[in-house]
């Protein structure tokens, strides 16, 4: 089958660091909290365990690599 018409491999380094919403929105978790935790305050660490909207100019680059998500 040509390229042009076979669908892309998802890429899966990319599935496990994104998720695209219902909404089609790309969410993902940040940074800093797998290790040296104990500098880091009650707060910060509290607010680094929640998921935060990628934005909006590499939202389709990372679509791109899902192409079963959306």
């Amino acid at each position: 089958m040509p390229k042009s018409i076979a669908r892309s491999k998802t890429r899966k380094s990319v599935a496990k660091r994104f998720k695209v919403t219902a909404t089609g929105k790309v969410v993902r978790n940040k940074a800093s909290r797998r290790h040296l935790l104990a500098s880091k305050s009650a707060k910060k660490k509290r607010h680094m365990a929640k998921s935060v909207v990628v934005h909006d100019t590499v939202v389709d680059r990372i679509k791109a690599c899902l192409p079963f998500s959306h």
